[in-house]
């Protein structure tokens, strides 16, 4: 179901628990975040769970052209910084930020299995940006 975006800046600032995936609302999180996403794909490329009100380590993304999500992701290695400027459906303006070209991150598949995977460019910066939402931190 596609859910109201949150624009309130203290509770994006707060950090996400971690999802649990035995917990049916979790999955329910996830689900509610693709449909939102989905319905805001014209000036959104990924979503977190705090984003719909939720605070929780869910994201959502746009993997070239392929939507994808993520419980509880970790970054583990990160290599060639840039500077960049950002948007963001929940919050108004342009922001200048610190990313990274590529990155190393673990996370859980909705059926529970942790997984490693290697993302570079553009689907790294979109994996980021959700990152820091988990983490409170806002551009």
């Amino acid at each position: 179901m596609e859910k109201t975006i949150i624009h309130d800046p203290i509770f994006l600032s707060i950090p996400s628990a971690y999802a649990v995936l035995s917990d049916p609302k979790d999955i329910e999180t996830a689900d509610n975040l693709m449909d939102t996403l989905s319905a805001n794909k014209e000036r959104c490329v990924g979503m977190a769970a705090n984003m719909i009100g939720v605070s929780k380590r869910i994201i959502v993304f746009d993997d070239a052209g392929r939507y994808s999500e993520m419980f509880n992701p970790e970054i583990l290695s990160q290599s060639g910084a840039y500077e960049t400027e950002e948007g963001c459906l929940s919050l108004d303006g342009v922001r200048r930020c610190r990313r990274y070209m590529k990155i190393k991150v673990r996370y859980q598949m909705r059926n529970g299995k942790q997984k490693v995977m290697n993302f570079t460019g553009r689907t790294a910066q979109i994996i980021q940006h959700e990152m820091d939402h988990c983490d409170g931190i806002l551009i």
